[in-house]
């Protein structure tokens, strides 16, 4: 491996994901130090109505952003509108379409086992306790939206997103789950002057990433804790994927190992092992 390629796979932040239209892959195991996790994102308008490609190994999860799009999966047609999520098998022929304009966020894992295709419906999601609550004391009080979880049947993956009250800390108290997880953040709905900070550390002494995010940004979590925290009068928000180390076996959300000295209060994510 090149002095360049290896630089480019330690790198903690990729700016900017929500840019380009049509279908991009933005991080990958081959760009970053992720091990199964792939991001990407579809933005299609009339200007590039359409986007077509194969699933190959990776099962896939898309969450919709903004906008609605009609999906074509192996001929089976399926639409999704403003947070409704879906789940791609392996395997699969995809076409997504849009008559006005659709911004989803893609996630992806390799897989042994096909699974099926299943659609999430966000107000679904809202109306189950244990996949939509809010969590965290007065300084990091968030909701947690959980749209591809136990709700599901998949063999890595794991998304969902978060929003944080004004100028709070969100995945607090601070957490890991390296040996069971991989994780990225990707900012979102925080148009500027909004910025937030984003922490991963193993060591508070040596962190491995300490930086300011932006909306469209993401930050990998190959392993560490990794809380954040936005500016005074601004909501850090962001979509949380994982994908599981070991298939099926290790696709479990809410099971965490909590930073010594924070361990005291419990996770808060109590409510999405209900």
């Amino acid at each position: 491996m090149t002095t360049q390629t290896q630089e480019a796979k330690d790198k903690y932040i990729f700016r900017g994901t929500n840019k380009q239209k049509g279908r991009t892959n933005a991080i990958s195991p081959e760009n970053s130090l992720m091990k199964h996790l792939a991001y990407g994102r579809i933005m299609l308008d009339k200007e590039v109505p359409s986007a077509e490609f194969q699933s190959a190994e990776r099962e896939i999860g898309l969450i919709c952003m903004s906008g609605n799009c009609s999906i074509d999966v192996d001929g089976e047609q399926k639409r999704i509108d403003q947070y409704d999520s879906i789940y791609i098998p392996r395997d699969s022929t995809v076409r997504i379409s849009t008559d006005s304009s659709v911004d989803l966020a893609e996630c992806s894992a390799e897989v042994e086992n096909k699974y099926p295709l299943q659609v999430v419906r966000y107000t679904d999601v809202k109306n189950n306790s244990s996949l939509s609550f809010d969590t965290g004391t007065e300084n990091n009080r968030r909701r947690v939206n959980i749209t591809l979880g136990k709700n599901i049947d998949a063999g890595r993956i794991l998304a969902g997103f978060t929003t944080s009250e004004p100028g709070n800390w969100t995945s607090f108290p601070p957490h890991e789950h390296a040996e069971m997880l991989e994780e990225l953040y990707v900012y979102y709905d925080m148009p500027a002057p909004a910025f937030g900070i984003q922490l991963v550390y193993s060591n508070t002494d040596e962190p491995e990433f300490v930086g300011i995010v932006h909306d469209g940004d993401a930050v990998v979590m190959p392993k560490g804790f990794h809380p954040n925290v936005s500016v005074p009068g601004h909501s850090i928000n962001f979509l949380w994927m994982m994908a599981a180390h070991r298939e099926k076996e290790d696709r479990q959300f809410g099971v965490v190992n909590v930073q010594p000295g924070f361990d005291k209060g419990g996770t808060g994510l109590e409510a999405s092992r209900k």
